[in-house]
């Protein structure tokens, strides 16, 4: 069974496209992008079409599965497009600019009967799979807090592009990075019930030099939050693009449980992984951690693939992207308020 596939969007849309060209299982039939040269660099390389108009796409090739990796405001439009042609949709984070979008995503696959997948890549790690392979053994035990972080010491991307502006994006790194580790630590703590949320968002290094350099520039450039559950469980979560820290780029999630602990961080500031549980038993303390070889994780891409392949579930579900977008919603609530916002 071979899965047709197309992708919208070729930045980071690209990385979606190679994935699909090189899956046995798939076949990228079709690209678009605003960006003639990037349509015809992705014709060139994969063999695929190339369309200026996504209706057309979705009429002519009819894939089975789009991908969609535009800036953020365009995902939840072009996601419900694909969804009503019939398609499954692997969307990149965020879900949406917020809950709204992200529920009005989920009636239309319910409606369509299609799937909706969310591109949180980073659960798709080799030291990722081996915590979530353990945490649900119960090793950790009651998770009563956790912190979850991204912070880039400078690291705005395109600076003075959609990124940095409000009504493409919908926010600055907690959208964009912090979106990432907040979904990383839910998903290995279960999804608890969040109950209120206290969080203040910044712009001092940003802002200013947005203006100096007579660029567009309306977002945080770090964002500090305090997630309470409602079984009393708290959560920090931060997140930066340009903070004044030791490290280039700093990503750690922390979870601390009644029989143990676990990390999982980036090592050497970079894009590899590494990660431990941290336990005690009869009185002495250890840890344990993945030793190579780590058995490879599956790319998000790959997973989504084989989910729909073999009639299977499939993980980072819209719904787990709606709950995302409530608590991003809800920590830029509480930072223009200056108050706790509660959600439930």
């Amino acid at each position: 069974m071979t899965i047709t596939c197309a992708v919208i969007g070729l930045g980071m849309g690209r990385t979606h496209a190679k994935a699909f060209h090189e899956h046995p299982d798939a076949k990228l039939v079709a690209v678009s992008d605003p960006d003639a040269k990037r349509c015809a660099d992705a014709v060139k390389e994969f063999g695929c079409k190339s369309y200026a108009d996504v209706a057309e796409l979705l009429k002519v090739e009819k894939p089975d599965v789009v991908s969609i990796a535009t800036p953020n405001a365009f995902h939840a439009p072009l996601a419900i497009q694909a969804l009503e042609a019939g398609s499954h949709v692997l969307c990149e984070k965020p879900m949406a600019m917020n809950a709204s979008e992200a529920r009005q995503i989920l009636a239309a696959a319910a409606k369509a009967q299609r799937r909706i997948m969310i591109n949180f890549s980073y659960r798709f790690s080799p030291a990722t799979y081996f915590l979530k392979q353990q945490v649900d053994t119960g090793i950790l035990g009651k998770v009563y807090a956790g912190r979850t972080v991204w912070h880039r010491r400078r690291g705005i991307p395109g600076f003075g592009g959609w990124f940095g502006e409000k009504k493409l994006a919908g926010g600055g790194p907690l959208i964009d990075l912090g979106v990432h580790r907040l979904d990383l630590a839910l998903w290995l703590m279960g999804h608890p019930k969040p109950q209120w949320v206290l969080a203040n968002t910044f712009d001092p290094i940003a802002a200013p030099l947005a203006k100096e350099q007579g660029k567009a520039y309306d977002v945080e450039d770090s964002a500090f939050a305090m997630i309470r559950f409602v079984d009393g469980t708290m959560l920090n979560v931060e997140a930066s693009w340009a903070v004044n820290q030791g490290p280039r780029d700093f990503m750690e999630t922390r979870l601390y449980g009644t029989k143990a602990g676990l990390i999982q961080h980036n090592t050497g500031e970079g894009y590899d992984f590494t990660s431990a549980i941290h336990l005690e038993q009869d009185g002495v303390q250890f840890d344990l951690s993945p030793h190579p070889p780590i058995p490879a994780a599956k790319s998000s891409y790959h997973h989504f693939i084989e989910a729909i392949r073999d009639s299977k579930p499939h993980t980072a579900t819209g719904e787990e992207g709606l709950i995302v977008m409530e608590l991003l919603d809800a920590i830029y609530a509480s930072a223009a308020r200056g108050e706790p916002v509660k959600i439930s």
